[in-house]
């Protein structure tokens, strides 16, 4: 749980327009953890400029699958941008400990900083849904709480399908619908009743 005893794990935070940080305007991030240390989270919709297959030759690894090889990787977040994070489908639970670096979100996907996914991904033997990103999002402790405090970040639990089979451009609104909001009743100004 967080400090203010609410916990986001496993749910989408959901830009609001007028985001002040222009790397989280329009975004969709996956919480991976929330807790009283802070939270870590992946965003889901902002492709980069390199796909799978050109990370995986940058990492000596072949990619046989073609469609999986131009699927784009993105921008996780701004901390660490020169690794890997897999969000992929969480295996059966006797699977819970397949790779050696894999945090299993509770009722959620799994996220993986380990090459050994990218080994089984390229022999065909991973996680069938994926998606790859540099670097994460990460908040300190109150961090997050505050930003939604100041009318940063709308929040509801996640649904997969958003991430992996909903284009990327159709990501950010599928995120909203969940919530039944139309952005463009969407305010910048916080208010209190």
């Amino acid at each position: 749980m967080a400090a203010d005893g609410i916990n986001l794990t496993n749910q989408f935070l959901i830009a609001m327009p007028g985001m002040a940080d222009e790397r989280f305007a329009g975004s969709v991030v996956y919480l991976c953890e929330h807790n009283d240390q802070g939270a870590l989270g992946l965003v889901v919709n902002k492709p980069v400029d390199i796909n799978l297959g050109e990370l995986f030759e940058k990492i000596d690894l072949t990619l046989s699958d073609a469609a999986l090889a131009e699927q784009p990787v993105y921008f996780g977040g701004p901390v660490q941008t020169e690794r890997g994070f897999v969000l992929h489908d969480a295996g059966p639970a006797d699977e819970g400990e397949a790779y050696s670096s894999t945090l299993n979100v509770p009722d959620g996907l799994a996220m993986t900083t380990s090459k050994d996914v990218l080994e089984a991904i390229a022999h065909g033997a991973g996680p069938k849904r994926v998606l790859v990103t540099l670097g994460y999002s990460g908040w300190g402790a109150g961090q997050l709480e505050d930003e939604l405090g100041r009318n940063g970040w709308l929040t509801v639990p996640a649904d997969p399908a958003i991430i992996f089979d909903t284009p990327v451009d159709e990501r950010y609104m599928k995120a909203l619908a969940l919530l039944g909001v139309d952005p463009r009743m969407l305010s910048q100004e916080a208010g209190h009743a």
